[in-house]
């Protein structure tokens, strides 16, 4: 399945409602979460009738899945700019520049980054362009760890950038660190700030510390979690 019907145009009469669609979208996902999205409140606040997002989006898990798509796209572009914006810098530089790209991307687009790893909301099985969007992103950390780190890079090591700027950002959008900032701008000064603080791992410190690699199985098991690595395990959709 695709995220919107075959051949629909996303213009109308010399309007892109298709764009409008999503952008309305987007800012109910800001504003209340995926909840307060269906379909007939984005046709209303976008100002069309009742049935025109139906043109181009075969029901609001398309339109989820529209936006899952863009926002991965959006946070591999970021990271892939963050990451080639340097040219020959330390490591460190890089490592803190895709860091911070990871965690203004959250703050910037809460609404979307809330969804992206929720396959409840938006099930990738049913959306392969969702899968395939989401695995630029994962090979963009996945590139970031082999430079930092080395080029046999374990698995670990993705997981412990990703968990850092993920949980960071997490904090800062919905943990205890939500309220203590009055803008967008404070919270990415302060995350900029910790990100700072991020020390380049040891090559191959995870192997030399004698700590127990994964099985197999749950070594799938964990990257099918890491942003595009395969399909997420899934629930059903919901609406």
């Amino acid at each position: 399945m695709t995220s919107e019907p075959t051949g629909a145009s996303g213009r109308r009469g010399g309007r892109d409602l298709r764009s409008e669609l999503l952008r309305t979208s987007r800012q109910l996902l800001d504003e209340s979460g995926p909840g307060a999205l269906s379909m007939r409140e984005v046709a209303r606040r976008a100002g069309c009738t009742h049935q025109a997002p139906y043109h181009y989006f075969a029901n609001r898990e398309a339109i989820l899945a529209a936006l899952v798509r863009e926002g991965f796209d959006e946070l591999a572009d970021m990271l892939a700019a963050a990451h080639e914006g340097l040219g020959n810098a330390d490591l460190h530089a890089i490592l803190v520049a895709s860091g911070n790209a990871y965690v203004e991307f959250a703050l910037r687009h809460p609404g979307v980054f809330r969804v992206m790893f929720r396959p409840d909301v938006c099930d990738p099985e049913r959306f392969p362009e969702v899968v395939q969007a989401s695995e630029r992103a994962h090979n963009e950390l996945a590139r970031l760890a082999r430079y930092v780190a080395g080029g046999d890079t374990p698995l670990e090591t993705e997981v412990l950038f990703w968990s850092g700027v993920h949980g960071l950002a997490s904090l800062l959008l919905d943990g205890p660190l939500s309220g203590v900032f009055s803008s967008v701008q404070e919270r990415l000064d302060f995350a900029r700030g910790v990100v700072g603080m991020a020390e380049v791992p040891e090559v191959g410190a995870a192997r030399s510390r004698g700590l127990v690699s994964p099985s197999d199985e749950a070594r799938e098991r964990v990257i099918s979690w890491l942003p595009g690595a395969g399909v997420m395990a899934s629930e059903p959709p919901v609406g």
